[in-house]
């Protein structure tokens, strides 16, 4: 298949704006600069080409960008797929509440606030090949961090919210004291 390299610079670049986007739109992969919205173009030329599902599998280490890569990548179906202004589909899917994120990130070497879940996106399009619907699950990916974190990291930012919060009233309701 084919593979992108892409590297965090750490600070926001005019290379994913909207009009970007629709440079991209109806290329071929190979005829412009290696881009995330080249991949997804080429995924959705061939899911409306095949009529087969397509996946795009986000990887690397933390810090390396990879839900952002994501949600560009939902942005540019969004947009070619006619549904961005009617749905804001990229805020809906990967909208996450503060009680997930306290229970499923944690402190890195290399990240503050480091997501430990994995994310399986599953985007639904209709025969206009428009996004109807979408499915996030998510998956602990570090079960250890629970009982043990390397020097200089946290564990999951939930207990030390839980610590801070232990002389608040409403802490004993959670049976969480003892």
């Amino acid at each position: 298949g084919i593979v992108l390299v892409a590297i965090n610079p750490y600070e926001q670049l005019p290379i994913y704006e909207q009009d970007v986007i629709y440079t991209y739109s109806g290329q071929n992969m190979g005829d412009m600069d290696p881009h995330i919205f080249a991949v997804a173009e080429e995924a959705y030329k061939q899911m409306a080409r095949d009529e087969k599902n397509q996946s795009i599998i986000v990887s690397g280490e933390s810090g390396a960008g990879k839900t952002v890569s994501a949600k560009y990548a939902m942005r540019f179906f969004a947009t070619v797929g006619g549904s961005a202004s009617e749905t804001n589909i990229e805020a809906k899917v990967l909208a996450s509440s503060p009680i997930m994120e306290a229970i499923g990130n944690a402190k890195t070497t290399r990240n503050d606030n480091s997501s430990r879940f994995g994310k399986y996106i599953q985007i639904g399009f209709d025969k206009r090949y428009h996004i109807i619907g979408a499915n996030m699950r998510t998956y602990l990916l570090e079960k250890s961090r629970v009982v043990f974190q390397a020097e200089d990291e946290r564990n999951y930012h939930i207990f030390y919210q839980l610590c801070a919060s232990s002389s608040l009233p409403e802490f004993k309701d959670l049976g969480l004291s003892k």
